[in-house]
């Protein structure tokens, strides 16, 4: 059996117009592709923006009393567990100075500071005498001369009284400065006097005298009143 075929031979002009119409036809359909599917993304995201948001709804599950238990027993005497309540520190408190009037104010008078005080040698006290040298007062929780006590507010002197000149020193032209420690109660009376230091016996006695009619306001600590010890130097000078 003879098959027999003919074969057709196409110009190359037709092949070529037939590949250009192919890249053509090909870009426009990935075009269109492309478009079609931004537009079903595009349309996808906008329908979710302009959705209205669903209310949300509680939901309350109900709670029968039998499920509940039973209430605490009211006999039941153990005793909850204290609980250590960190309470916080309240700050103290600067206390008001309180004026004095200028017609009782000295010039000459004035309070020590504490380095002052730090400066001046610890007193000494002749025999038998016990160091006590002031008001004859016994109290037992008497704070110690030299020890610190922190105060707020320092005492206040309300009332001064300047001691007497000794007429054998003014007679000798003698001048000096006794210091006077003094300790001032919870009510700003004066408790006892001391020596400090002293430029000349003859004035110790009329300044430890005057040292005793003193009148503070009290020392002041945590809105409350502190004894504490004071030191006032006392200056005998004649005028010239």
């Amino acid at each position: 059996m003879i098959v027999m075929t003919n074969i057709v031979f196409v110009p190359n002009s037709g092949f070529r117009e037939l590949r250009s119409y192919y890249k053509r036809n090909g870009t426009l359909a990935l075009v269109i592709a492309t478009c079609f599917h931004l537009a079903i993304i595009s349309s996808y995201y906008l329908s979710n923006y302009f959705e209205p948001e669903e209310e949300k709804i509680a939901t309350v599950r109900l709670i029968r009393y039998s499920e509940l238990g039973p209430p605490p027993s009211i006999t039941n005497t153990e005793a909850a567990p204290q609980v250590a309540v960190s309470v916080p520190v309240t700050k103290p408190t600067i206390g008001v100075p309180v004026p004095v009037p200028d017609a009782e104010v000295n010039p000459e008078q004035t309070i020590a500071t504490q380095q002052e005080m730090s400066n001046v040698p610890s007193p000494t006290f002749p025999e038998g005498t016990g160091g006590n040298t002031g008001v004859d007062i016994k109290i037992e929780d008497d704070p110690d001369p030299g020890a610190f006590i922190p105060v707020e507010k320092q005492p206040v002197p309300v009332k001064q009284v300047s001691p007497e000149y000794p007429d054998l020193a003014k007679r000798a032209s003698i001048e000096g400065t006794v210091w006077v420690k003094l300790l001032v109660d919870k009510e700003g009376k004066v408790r006892k006097v001391m020596i400090m230091k002293s430029d000349a016996e003859i004035f110790n006695e009329p300044a430890l005298a005057a040292a005793k009619q003193w009148v503070f306001t009290p020392a002041m600590m945590n809105n409350g009143p502190v004894m504490v010890w004071a030191a006032i130097p006392f200056r005998f000078k004649l005028n010239k």
